[in-house]
């Protein structure tokens, strides 16, 4: 069980397109309306392994303001916008698949961060400190954002979208931070971290493949019907993605050390899914199936794009500093 786990978490590439191909399928087999009991259930599998990973201390620790206040005006005012105006070029008519690139765009870092970060040689503390920091202040702002620029076209339900993300982040949050204290208290820190932790992403993943599975399963019968339906969904991501991929190297190279600069790409170019999944699917009911299918989309260009920008952080950076052809250069 551990290692087909494993193996779903570690290839995501091939695991999110199949859990998407089996969606589509059953679909079309079988009436799927049945299947939105499971969202809620899924979507604590998928968040409640995560928050038991995720250190809250990191947020005491001090120094790397310039770094983590950069990456929140990236997260908070830059990307945003980008997601507003994208949404206004691409979907002007479909106002809860705007909804969708804006979630994305709202909710920024993941565990991910993290390993991408260390997967390139970055700054990994950093790239915790900001997997925390996006995931509160996202949390937070979210819900206001939300009815801000999108209240006029969609009914934003803002006290529901704040329970839901009370329910769907905080609660996790803090039962993820009991177990983690109980489990560390009795089996020790360093075997947590050897031995327990490592345990935990791919049941988490097994929630996101759930989620993903029951959104494409609800727009089945529409996918079907508009086989022009996901190239028209996928070619505004991918052009969302090489915006910010583009953007936050830039700013890397320019005001930042190597592996800040990896912490800074990653920090802003990996979007929380998971919960933007789990809002779309929890507070807007049926209508939210239109946005979890971007969504659902954003996973597939969000790995592979991840995947290939580790191939070419030394090319963009340079070797990490103690790499044989750092060392060479050096002198």
């Amino acid at each position: 069980m551990w290692n087909v786990l494993n193996w779903l978490q570690k290839h995501l590439v091939w695991s999110i397109p199949l859990a998407m191909l089996g969606g589509l399928g059953f679909g079309q087999l079988v009436d799927p309306g049945f299947l939105r009991s499971a969202i809620l259930p899924l979507t604590f599998l998928m968040v409640y392994p995560m928050m038991v990973t995720m250190n809250v201390r990191e947020l005491l620790k001090p120094g790397g303001g310039k770094l983590q206040g950069t990456t929140l005006a990236i997260n908070f005012v830059v990307l945003p916008a980008i997601g507003y105006a994208a949404g206004l070029v691409f979907f002007a008519d479909q106002p809860m698949v705007r909804l969708a690139l804006l979630l994305t765009a709202l909710l920024p870092t993941s565990g991910m961060t993290i390993s991408w970060t260390g997967f390139a040689k970055g700054n990994v503390p950093a790239a915790v400190k900001m997997t925390v920091v996006g995931l509160i202040a996202g949390s937070l702002l979210a819900p206001v954002y939300l009815k801000a620029l999108l209240g006029t076209v969609v009914e934003i339900p803002v006290l529901q979208v704040f329970g839901q993300i009370a329910l769907i982040v905080f609660l996790p949050l803090l039962l993820g931070t009991i177990t983690q204290r109980w489990l560390i208290g009795k089996h020790g820190e360093p075997h947590f971290n050897q031995k327990i932790k490592p345990r935990f992403p791919p049941i988490s993943t097994l929630g996101v493949l759930g989620i993903v599975f029951v959104s494409m399963a609800l727009k089945s019968q529409d996918i079907f019907a508009q086989p022009a339906l996901l190239p028209g969904l996928l070619l505004p991501l991918v052009l969302l993605y090489a915006l910010n991929f583009a953007l936050s190297t830039l700013v890397g190279k320019l005001f930042f050390q190597r592996g800040d600069a990896i912490a800074l790409v990653y920090g802003t170019v990996m979007r929380n899914l998971s919960i933007a999944l789990a809002i779309a699917m929890g507070v807007f009911g049926a209508q939210g199936a239109d946005a979890a299918l971007l969504i659902a989309l954003a996973y597939i260009v969000q790995v592979q794009a991840a995947a290939w920008y580790v191939k070419l952080t030394d090319r963009l950076f340079g070797p990490p500093p103690n790499a044989p052809g750092a060392a060479a250069k050096a002198g």
